[in-house]
């Protein structure tokens, strides 16, 4: 089947919120599939959670976008069973009974992605990933604060430029940087060295790269949440409020922690400057969130704004609030936390059908 008989391309941002995100999305995607919806996806850009996700999605699917019948049938039971039978992040930690990764204790998500190569089987390359659809695994590098972005023939950043001998480069190393929160797991090191980057000008056509030095030896590559947690920045422009990926419609799935109310009053309190960081991040997500709402409100069908807190979030259900509440982890699940998390992100997608008919449109 054509993309013009298929419909409208759906452009995908999976959101960060580890194990939570993971499932809710995993839900949503179900939702999609039931609806014949995910064989027209052509790009889709991940943080942390969501690029987890769809690491796993492409490696239980043989390194392809699965169609509709072959996520219901055959990826979302295996998702299930391996959120239920193993833990990424002790997984992570078994890494460290071999003193040869003593080395990345602190640079963690080096050992997250040993996990994943040796105990979740991801030891595919960059390069073993399809061109269609189009998948941004972000993140955010340390040294100059801008987003890195990991595809499948190329990665850096604007500013320091791109390398595209990365065809060996692990898609566990790259899915690991995703999940490398500051304080938490820490950051991947990247020898700088090790690859050929190219920049060019601002305002000169492609083709016109040149070869540049990096001015460090090693990058430090934190969670892409660090600098957009919602994974909209490849597909959305936040500043002039216009899609970037022209008619293609834009579901962005969030499933990030909400700021919990409350302040730790005592001076001495360790927990008293994260909370000022949360703020700041929160406020930063509210921007984000508040233009794309914009845009979504000013034509028809453009799109779908998926909350993990439902479609009312002033006043959020029994199961919204179990789903919010939720740590922001890499743990093991009960089977049954499996089913309630992902049938919610399920019953969200429902509502935003429901409420705003933007999921299934194959035309504006």
């Amino acid at each position: 089947m054509t993309q013009a008989e298929q419909g409208r391309g759906i452009a995908l941002a999976l959101s960060g919120g580890g194990v939570r995100a993971m499932v809710f999305h995993a839900g949503v995607l179900r939702w999609m599939a039931e609806r014949d919806l995910l064989e027209r996806v052509t790009r889709i850009s991940t943080v942390s959670g969501g690029s987890l996700l769809t690491g796993l999605i492409f490696q239980f699917n043989g390194m392809k976008w699965p169609s509709s019948s072959e996520y219901l049938t055959h990826v979302y039971p295996q998702l299930r069973a391996a959120f239920c039978e193993r833990s990424l992040m002790w997984g992570a930690f078994r890494q460290l009974l071999n003193p040869l990764n003593w080395r990345f204790l602190l640079s963690r998500a080096n050992l997250l992605g040993l996990a994943l190569r040796k105990e979740w089987q991801i030891q595919a390359p960059l390069s073993a990933l399809p061109r269609t659809p189009e998948w941004s695994i972000n993140g955010t590098t340390a040294e100059n604060g801008k987003r890195f972005r990991f595809k499948a023939g190329q990665m850096g950043d604007y500013e320091l430029g791109y390398a595209e001998d990365c065809h060996t480069f692990p898609l566990a190393n790259a899915m690991a940087v995703s999940a490398a929160f500051p304080g938490l797991i820490g950051p991947l090191t990247l020898r700088a060295d090790s690859f050929e980057w190219k920049k060019r000008r601002w305002g000169t056509t492609p083709g016109s790269e040149q070869v540049v030095t990096l001015p460090f030896r090693n990058l430090h590559l934190y969670d892409g949440g660090v600098y957009d947690n919602l994974g909209l920045e490849p597909l959305f422009d936040a500043g002039r409020q216009r899609s970037k990926v022209g008619d293609e419609c834009i579901v962005a799935s969030d499933a990030g922690l909400p700021l919990a109310p409350g302040f730790e009053s005592n001076p001495l309190n360790i927990f008293r400057l994260r909370r000022i960081t949360d703020v700041m991040s929160e406020q930063v997500r509210s921007l984000r969130v508040r233009a794309f709402s914009n845009f979504l409100q000013g034509g028809k069908a453009r799109g779908a704004f998926l909350y993990i807190a439902g479609p009312n979030p002033e006043e959020p259900d029994a199961e919204a609030l179990y789903a919010m509440r939720f740590p922001t982890s890499l743990s093991r699940l009960s089977v049954e936390q499996f089913e309630r998390l992902a049938e919610h992100g399920r019953s969200v997608a429902q509502a935003a059908e429901d409420n705003y008919g933007a999921l299934c449109s194959k035309e504006h």
